[in-house]
């Protein structure tokens, strides 16, 4: 059984759920299937044929913003001639489909991420033009898959019949120790701080969160891309001075991330949008005391073990107590491991590449 693996910006993964869940399949399947995984040659200097039994293709083109659309379209072209199913993460390229199920009898399978043209990073073309593409995934899917039971839920009732819900894992976060090291290489001199990691955009309320911080003076440690656009310099250019607040750019050594992460007293989850947020889940993995934007997502992720706030003051409310944790540590170990584990992810996967291939 050969799958492809499309609309990631590839593996090894370096940031973003698409990318990870890239990679743990990889790491889980490559001994039970043929896996190629499309990667952004824009982001890896070194290109390797294979990874871990995987096979490696490069398109020359960035998978994220605009030029996502042909990158996923040329992924796509490249693969269905050659795999018996094709696995979309995101719905930027699906257009071509009804091109790909007219030619070949390779099945579909789309990840519909969390409903992408709601996110506010979008211009009114972009998000006619992606919630057009999702609608057409629905329609011309052999299956569709939902992270998040809050997504499932506006998906039309016609189409359940061939909609899976299958979450992120997060269990690939390891607690690790906060070293001297560390904390000298980032200039961090905080002894207890929040945390809080996300790509920076609208809909992940980074001012709302540093403002939070900035008028409790209270310390947070946020790290993002803050260079990659005109709204995440901005924030750097408002908020890099404030004596309580340490900025830092992406971190993608995954230890010395998961040492920041599983050492601070609050973990700090803005995203509005999306459905079942990676970065959440491993905070979830990682036993920490959790404080999130209160969307309908988010609370399907966190089932209870969590903190909410919905504005500025509402979060100064809560940053301002001694928050105790609403569960205990073992009671969110257990919590993770029954529902974001990458060994049962993956094991749902190959049972639905299997039924697809049966067809």
């Amino acid at each position: 059984m050969k799958i492809a693996i499309i609309g990631s910006v590839g593996i090894p993964s370096k940031y973003g759920g698409f990318e990870t869940l890239a990679h743990q399949l990889v790491d889980h399947l490559s001994d039970k299937v043929e896996l190629t995984v499309y990667c952004s040659a824009q982001q890896y200097t070194k290109r390797p044929k294979c990874y871990k039994n995987a096979k490696l293709e490069y398109i020359s083109l960035n998978a994220n913003g605009m030029q996502s659309i042909p990158y996923d379209v040329i992924s796509i072209l490249k693969a269905y001639k050659k795999n018996d199913v094709l696995l979309i993460l995101g719905v930027a390229g699906v257009f071509i489909l009804p091109f790909v199920k007219f030619f070949s009898k390779t099945k579909i399978c789309v990840h519909i991420d969390g409903m992408e043209w709601k996110r506010e990073k979008w211009r009114i073309y972009a998000k006619m033009y992606l919630k057009y593409t999702e609608r057409l995934a629905l329609f011309i899917s052999d299956s569709i898959i939902a992270d998040n039971q809050a997504i499932l839920a506006n998906v039309p009732e016609k189409y359940h019949y061939k909609t899976s819900m299958i979450t992120y894992g997060g269990n690939h976060a390891n607690e690790s120790q906060l070293t001297k090291v560390l904390l000298s290489k980032l200039e961090i001199d905080f002894d207890e701080y929040a945390f809080s990691v996300c790509r920076i955009v609208p809909e992940n309320n980074i001012r709302t969160i540093l403002n939070a911080f900035k008028k409790e003076n209270k310390k947070i440690v946020f790290v993002g891309n803050w260079y990659d656009s005109n709204y995440g310099i901005s924030i750097w250019q408002d908020f890099n001075e404030e004596p309580m607040i340490k900025l830092i750019n992406p971190i993608y050594n995954q230890e010395e991330l998961d040492a920041l992460r599983s050492n601070c007293s609050l973990y700090i989850h803005g995203h509005s949008a999306g459905g079942t947020n990676p970065s959440l889940v491993e905070a979830i993995s990682l036993s920490l005391n959790i404080v999130c934007y209160d969307v309908c997502f988010n609370r399907e992720t966190l089932k209870g073990h969590g903190y909410f706030f919905k504005s500025e003051g509402e979060l100064r409310s809560v940053i301002s107590k001694k928050l105790t944790y609403k569960s205990s540590k073992r009671e969110l170990q257990e919590f993770a491991n029954e529902n974001y584990n990458w060994n049962k992810i993956a094991t749902s996967y190959y049972a639905l590449f299997k039924d697809l291939y049966a067809k």
